[in-house]
């Protein structure tokens, strides 16, 4: 047994540190990492080497693991798997009366400007937090939080103060890593915060209201974007409850970068089935440095630096889907998925997880993992390639990005374009994290002459 373990072991330090010769000497990658099974052994001999984690026996399953037609045992598992509570009821309780509630309708609100300010790049007059109820990718009752900031900058513009939803990259799988933590708890060891791009201060320098939705739910099912979508338009229509006055007139926006722009993709699309009534007031979205495809990231992310980030949004996926839990993962990745630490982490604790460079098939029972039917699964929820935007669209993205394709970026704009949608594409300096603040400004603009009732041209007809 002794031997059989350390060829295990032997075998998966091979499996994670191959992909460090991939890496050109300049740290980016130098072609695709690998998709390609590992070799039998070792699928086979971590599940028989590693045991399975321990999962807390439950008499009765939380609302927030709940799902009906799942096994009991199944959702003890997803139990384990989601974010521990934080200690704040605001984010941690579920209301028991959740179905009585309609999507947008607010169970609760708070004052948190005192902290806020102390977060928060801008100048504001109040920072407000509300929950609202919400729905799951099952059509299930569930929760959204969000912030709304109101600046001391006066709106300049016509018509009543426009709002600018900020789906910032949360790119995280624990509850403190949200900007409503932030907000009334005061910054975040490894949570984002609002420095890529700087939307948030800029927005509010033009006199914009500002709403900052928590968007990947309860559950923080990062990578999901049905279930950010419905939580950022849940939270126009909870803010429509909160501030009625001229709310009807007043012109709605959205962005995202990166993590955020798939919650943006999912806003844009489910606009029409999900909250047709909002269609009137949204003006335009912008998305920068859009992971477009799920299955490119796997050549261009998996068993690098980038692999912890990649595993965490596969993770915040599986979290809203259950039904993929007991089939996907083997043991080494339920004990990582249980830990306390990783099913907390904020996105600067997950990228140091890349250090690693352990590759995505050494967390699969799956023969062959990355071209599985499982695997599949996961990239079409992750794309979200079905729908038409419901407003005209800004894409930007890095000239020099390595992490995140451009490929996919310029597809769908291209097809979006193809579907009858105003699309605009730019290509702009710098890889991931410096395309994000050198491609805002000019998408600011667009957004504003779109707030200002300027015509912009026709981005799907060269110029």
């Amino acid at each position: 047994m002794q031997s059989r373990a350390r060829q295990v072991v032997l075998a998966l330090i091979a499996s994670a540190v191959t992909p460090m010769a991939l890496l050109s000497p300049n740290g980016g990658p130098a072609q695709a990492a690998p998709i390609d099974p590992l070799p039998p052994p070792i699928v086979n001999g971590l599940q028989a080497v590693v045991g399975p984690p321990p999962i807390p026996k439950l008499k009765t399953i939380p609302p927030i693991a709940y799902t009906p037609g799942l096994s009991h045992s199944l959702m003890e598992l997803r139990a384990a798997m989601l974010p521990p509570p934080v200690g704040d009821p605001f984010f941690d309780v579920w209301p028991a009366n959740l179905a009585s509630y309609k999507p947008g309708e607010i169970i609760g609100v708070r004052e948190v400007t005192k902290v806020a300010r102390t977060v928060i790049n801008g100048s504001v007059t109040s920072v407000r937090q509300f929950k609202f109820r919400t729905t799951d990718s099952f059509g299930l009752p569930s929760f959204g939080t969000a912030s709304v900031l109101t600046p001391t900058t006066a709106w300049a513009g016509p018509g009543p103060r426009p709002i600018l939803l900020n789906d910032q990259p949360i790119v995280s799988l624990g509850t403190k890593c949200n900007p409503g933590y932030s907000f009334s708890h005061g910054a975040q060891a490894g949570s984002q915060l609002d420095n890529t791009p700087p939307a948030t201060k800029m927005a509010l320098a033009k006199g914009y209201t500002v709403v900052l939705p928590d968007y990947q739910g309860p559950r923080m099912a990062y990578g999901e974007p049905v279930v950010a979508g419905h939580i950022t338009l849940d939270s126009v229509r909870a803010l429509a409850r909160l501030e009625p006055t001229d709310f009807a007139k007043r012109k709605i926006a959205v962005t995202g970068y990166s993590g955020g722009s798939i919650a943006v993709n999912g806003t844009v699309k489910l606009v029409n089935s999900y909250a047709p009534e909002l269609k009137k007031q949204f003006v335009g979205a912008v998305l920068g440095g859009t992971p477009a495809n799920f299955k490119a990231l796997i050549g261009s992310m998996n068993g690098n630096l980038a692999t912890g980030v990649l595993t965490a949004a596969v993770m915040g996926i599986t979290r809203e889907h259950p039904e993929l839990l007991a089939r996907t993962y083997n043991n080494p990745a339920l004990w990582v998925g249980t830990s306390e630490i990783y099913r907390n982490a904020c996105n600067t604790e997950l990228g140091y997880t890349g250090a690693a460079f352990l590759p995505l098939q050494a967390l699969s029972k799956d023969a062959d993992p990355l071209n599985s039917r499982n695997a599949n699964e996961v990239y079409r929820i992750g794309t979200f390639a079905e729908g038409t935007s419901a407003m005209p669209m800004y894409i930007y993205h890095g000239a020099q990005e390595f992490w995140i394709p451009i490929g996919p970026a310029r597809e769908l704009w291209r097809q979006q374009c193809r579907r009858g949608v105003n699309a605009s594409f730019r290509l702009v300096p710098g890889e991931h994290l410096y395309a994000a603040p050198n491609g805002f400004p000019d998408a600011l603009q667009w957004m504003d002459d779109l707030f200002r009732g300027k015509s912009i041209p026709n981005g799907c007809k060269p110029s």
